[in-house]
């Protein structure tokens, strides 16, 4: 079950203008799903993202680099079911063919559609079917279709992940709604999933790229639930130029400042979703790390932390077994760490003090903090003033149980 996580309202979706989503059941893997989606975009909008940093990627994250290098995207092509991943050169090929058969039915070229794919890996894509889903979910294509588009690209997801904004720039209305796909193979850089972000917005199309890496950096590469980095994860995000105040031409402006700052608060909203969910999860973990040199060995000790079996396990259990914590703080990778001036939080418990026992720590006022569900861990390295957070959540059976049945 999702860590107090509950399906977005569609109500509370917001259409962004110039930009139709419509989603089918095309049976890629399994009947009477949701698992393919187009997003028609209205000439004019401009398209940022950022791929996987796993060498092993798939044919759609290659063929989205690629069409990204020029301006004019018009289409997306999302399938669930199947990752079309390790599938050589045959792979890309009907990721190509999947892209020339929508684009033929819109009229567009099809360097103009950008494909996504999730699901199982090293199997062929069945680009049969994605074509024969063509015209329904193109039929179906509305601006009020997020909700729809969130459960059409789920995998092992239990609900789907949507949110929208709502701010002003220069006296207009700005529009922001996303929708989000992940709960295993999750790891930073970039965690494993896929993500969508549209605004109305007036951008430069040269900002979209910056625009997209700082929104991830702030929120899907601060994640993870196993540790697994996987091979299809993008997330993309749409300027549609519809809200008619003055093109952003400076991030740093006013109206830069405002539009960034409503991306990233929405980024992490859908990114932290991805960990409520993530398989078999039963407990969130904040995991803050302060007294850094600088953000990067905060991240180390960060990311040590949240990726450990050892940890995450015994916070499944509720088991305040602080030696896991400070062992993966240790082996981190901060060379000249001086565990003696180490001082560590469970919630509001003082549990470590000058790198051992705090005099005053009752485990039972720890483990009551272990057996809530949302659970934050701070940690202070003693060495200057930077921090960095990540956010994990714990191991149970299920995970193994979900991961072990995942191809069945």
């Amino acid at each position: 079950m999702p860590v107090d996580l509950q399906a977005p309202n569609p109500a509370d979706l917001l259409p962004v203008p110039g930009v139709r989503i419509g989603s089918t059941m095309a049976g890629i893997r399994k009947p009477g799903r949701r698992d393919l989606s187009v997003w028609l975009l209205d000439e004019g909008a401009a398209v940022g993202g950022v791929f996987t940093q796993n060498r092993y990627c798939a044919a759609p994250v290659q063929l989205c680099r690629e069409h990204l290098q020029r301006p004019g995207i018009r289409a997306f092509l999302i399938n669930t079911g199947n990752a079309n991943a390790g599938t050589g050169a045959d792979g890309l090929a009907r990721a190509k063919r999947s892209c020339v058969a929508l684009a033929a039915k819109l009229g567009i070229q099809a360097e103009q559609v950008l494909p996504f794919s999730t699901g199982v890996i090293m199997e062929t894509l069945p680009v049969e079917r994605i074509e024969a889903g063509l015209d329904a979910a193109i039929a179906a294509a509305a601006p009020a279709q997020w909700f729809e588009a969130a459960q059409a690209i789920m995998t092992t997801d239990t609900l789907p992940k949507a949110a929208s904004r709502r701010i002003e720039i220069e006296g207009r209305p700005v529009t922001l709604s996303g929708i989000a796909k992940g709960a295993g193979m999750i790891r930073p850089n970039m965690a494993t999933m896929l993500g969508f972000i549209a605004t109305d917005a007036c951008v430069d199309p040269g900002l979209l790229n910056a625009l997209a890496r700082e929104a991830a950096d702030a929120s899907f590469n601060r994640i993870t639930v196993d540790g697994d980095t996987s091979t299809n994860d993008s997330f993309v995000v749409v300027a549609t130029q519809k809200a008619g105040h003055a093109p952003i031409t400076d991030l740093n402006s006013p109206a830069g400042q405002a539009l960034r700052d409503a991306l990233n608060d929405l980024a992490v909203q859908l990114a932290q979703a991805i960990v409520r969910d993530g398989e078999g999860a039963t407990k969130f973990i904040r995991v803050q790390i302060d007294g850094g040199r600088d953000e990067a060995e905060c991240r180390l000790a960060a990311y040590a932390v949240a990726h450990s079996p050892l940890v995450k396990t015994a916070f499944f259990a509720s088991d305040p077994n602080l030696g896991r914590i400070l062992a993966a703080v240790g082996y981190a990778g901060i060379a000249d760490l001086d565990q003696n001036r180490i001082e560590m939080h469970l919630g509001d418990v003082h549990v470590v003090t000058q790198g051992g026992r705090h005099p005053a720590y009752v485990e039972a006022e720890a483990a009551k903090v272990m057996a809530a569900s949302d659970i934050l861990v701070r940690v202070h390295l003693g060495r200057g003033t930077a921090s960095s957070t990540v956010w994990t959540c714990d191991f149970s059976e299920d995970y193994v149980r979900i991961n072990a049945d995942y191809r069945s």
